[in-house]
């Protein structure tokens, strides 16, 4: 199940993905194009080209898991970059699971608590 938190990352896979992966493929995604450790506990979001299909690779104490969700009408607005890959916030992602255009949203200033690593750097 997906969890919502301050520290979890996600990275949305900017390219068309094949929706025929699973998750050797999306794995193999994430480490080959992404840059990645699929391994991380973070959330990799994958949109297919049509934009009706989406599937998110995440990994859990015991294994691999996937969410997946295909539209019945619609599409899912994200805004492609040039980058490969894009940072978003838990926000951002439910926006674009519930149909929310995040081009046309306007954000507002908002205190972030800064991360800082276990190491102490």
């Amino acid at each position: 199940m997906l969890f919502a938190g301050s520290q979890l990352r996600i990275w949305l896979y900017n390219r068309p993905c094949d929706m025929r992966k699973s998750y050797d493929g999306l794995s193999a995604l994430v480490k080959g194009q992404l840059r990645e450790d699929p391994l991380s506990g973070a959330l990799f979001v994958f949109i297919n080209r049509k934009g009706t299909q989406m599937k998110i690779l995440y990994f859990e104490c015991s294994g691999y898991c996937i969410w997946s969700k295909r539209l019945e009408q619609g599409r899912y607005h994200t805004h492609p970059g040039v980058d490969e890959k894009s940072l978003l916030q838990w926000a951002e992602l439910r926006a674009i699971i519930d149909g929310i255009d995040t081009r046309t949203v306007r954000y507002f200033k908002r205190y972030k608590h800064p991360i800082i690593a276990p190491d102490g750097v």
